[in-house]
């Protein structure tokens, strides 16, 4: 259940922090994590024995449980809750859906620190930089908070306004997360296949990089330029004047929320076309751009009076290269064409998987997931059901999605979330194959359907594999020099009787301890200590259940063979 906060409810909404407190509010949070992870593989925890729906019941609460508290322990962790929500290869997806609803909208700072924060970031006080400014915030958020002012000229703009001792916050925060960053890392079971250390660093960087506004104003002018050819969108304009690491001025773009229905149809816009305008609007800044806004939750879109789309928030953007780009499409059409192979592929020329000397398992797995969940064309085919797909291959297996693929894919799915709420019938993959047709296009190079271009592109195909034999064929040797080939031979039989000699060997053991715990008793028992006699007993009983049932199992595997 969700948590009605005020100001006093945050320990951390204050100038000067106790690095002390600090560290014992955070590892208090991971002690107890861990051990609520340790009960919930602990049977007898669950009344009346465990079950699935009791273990998902469970992983809910604790996903509730994690988000309340990460709001808690305050803008670190929120944003960097919002990140983990990007990485369903290591989370469970319970985790991942209540985390992808963290909101950061917390109290506001008192004005009195507004004014002191703008005096000593650009030099003067608030009357002299503008002829007025509204005490009361527009919104307030983890980072900051926005208030609408308007400069001597008479624009109207907002100011972006950095939260006080939040630089000093995170510098006592990330130390303690390092730390335990290192202790995942070396944990036996956690630290196996995964790269705590790596994914601490990247997280560092994107929280450093989100706290630099005048990086935020540079990302809202790239984002403007890209889109300068379009009537339909509007981004915000930076006043450089009025910006410094902590406070940046922007153009005031006002609008209705694009998840305001009504309000929309109010307005007379219509709603089936800002839906593909949405996902348009993506689409040209991931394929044409490279660049693109990483979080396009509903909050960060709006919609003006004529119809056009604003975006707001340029702190948290995304970087794709052209090659990336292609694998993406690659990924997605391997996916919706149930090619396990393509996908497979794809996923090892991104990053995402980690090649392994026996590739069959997963590809096996991905194979099942197509054939089993993946039953509709391509233009019919749902977003948030492909990339729902993919995550439920990558728990447990060595994926390693990175940031960039996890940010696309979650705003892939949050743009189709918002499309079908405009238009039911919307289908974000329709919109998209003819962008991703251009690319593939572009990818082959010139491609028609004609009889003679299909010849020449399997003759492409079969020459190119041909030509791949030989540095296989070296690559391969290679490994049986290095020893790095195994070759593994199974014998059933054999593997039989070494666990029924394993078995007999177990029942051996068993017999000793009987025998030393009943001669134990008997002389504790001639002795007079009856307590001790007994639970040298009730030991010598313990263990004899155990040879009884070794005897019956061995006898019954004995008659299936």
């Amino acid at each position: 259940m969700d948590k009605s906060y005020t100001g006093k409810a945050y320990r951390w909404n204050r100038e000067n922090y106790s690095s002390r407190r600090r560290y014992l509010d955070i590892w208090s949070f991971v002690l107890t994590l861990m051990f609520r992870l340790w009960l919930y593989n602990r049977s007898w925890s669950y009344s009346g024995g465990p079950t699935e729906v009791k273990k998902a019941a469970r992983r809910k609460a604790q996903a509730i449980w994690i988000r309340n508290t990460l709001l808690d322990l305050g803008p670190t962790f929120i944003k960097i809750g919002q990140l983990f929500s990007t990485r369903a290869d290591i989370f469970p997806s319970e985790y991942v859906e209540e985390l992808s609803k963290l909101q950061d909208k917390v109290p506001a700072f008192a004005y009195e620190q507004v004014e002191k924060i703008i005096q000593q970031e650009l030099g003067k006080k608030i009357p002299q930089l503008f002829e007025s400014f509204e005490p009361i915030p527009l919104a307030a958020a983890s980072l900051g908070q926005v208030h609408k002012a308007t400069l001597h000229s008479g624009e109207s703009v907002v100011v972006k306004v950095q939260r006080p001792g939040l630089k000093k916050l995170f510098e006592i925060d990330l130390q303690i997360l390092k730390g335990i960053a290192r202790y995942f890392q070396s944990h036996p079971k956690w630290g196996r296949g995964r790269d705590w250390i790596g994914i601490y660093e990247e997280c560092c960087r994107i929280l450093w990089e989100e706290i630099d506004y005048l990086s935020e104003g540079r990302n809202a002018d790239t984002f403007r330029r890209n889109f300068r050819t379009y009537e339909w969108v509007k981004v915000p304009r930076v006043y450089w004047r009025y910006a410094s690491p902590r406070v940046l001025t922007l153009e005031y773009l006002p609008g209705i929320k694009i998840s305001q229905y009504e309000a929309l149809e109010a307005a007379g816009l219509d709603r089936k076309i800002l839906a593909r305008q949405g996902a348009q609007a993506y689409l040209h800044q991931l394929l044409n751009n490279g660049f693109f806004h990483a979080d396009p939750h509903p909050g960060n879109i709006a919609v003006s009076p004529n119809g056009a789309l604003i975006f707001y928030d340029f702190g948290m953007m995304g970087r794709i290269k052209s090659n990336i780009r292609e694998g993406l499409m690659e990924t997605l059409f391997g996916v919706a064409s149930k090619d396990g192979d393509r996908v497979v592929k794809s996923l090892i020329d991104l990053g995402a998987l980690a090649p392994a000397e026996d590739m069959g398992p997963i590809r096996r797995s991905i194979q099942y997931m197509l054939d089993h969940f993946m039953d509709k064309p391509f233009e019919n085919q749902s977003v948030t059901a492909i990339s729902d797909d993919l995550y439920e291959i990558a728990y447990g297996q060595p994926f390693r999605f990175p940031a960039t693929f996890t940010f696309v894919m979650r705003a892939f799915s949050t743009l189709e979330g918002v499309g079908k709420g405009l238009d039911p019938e919307f289908s974000f993959m329709e919109v998209a194959k003819p962008y991703a047709m251009q690319l593939m296009t572009n990818m082959n190079g010139s491609q028609t359907n004609t009889l003679l271009d299909e010849i020449g592109r399997q003759a492409a195909q079969v020459s190119s594999t041909a030509l791949g034999l030989p540095r296989q064929l070296e690559d391969t040797l290679d490994r049986l020099e290095r020893g790095d080939v195994r070759v593994r031979v199974r014998s059933i039989e054999t593997e039989r009787l070494l666990r029924r000699q394993t078995s007999i060997q177990l029942g051996m053991t068993y017999a000793v301890i009987i025998s030393g715990f009943t001669l134990s008793a008997s002389i504790l028992l001639v002795k007079d200590y009856i307590w001790l006699a007994l639970l040298a007993g009730l030991v010598a009983t313990a263990v004899s259940w155990l040879l009884i049932r070794l005897l019956l199992r061995l006898d019954r595997y004995d008659r299936m063979y």
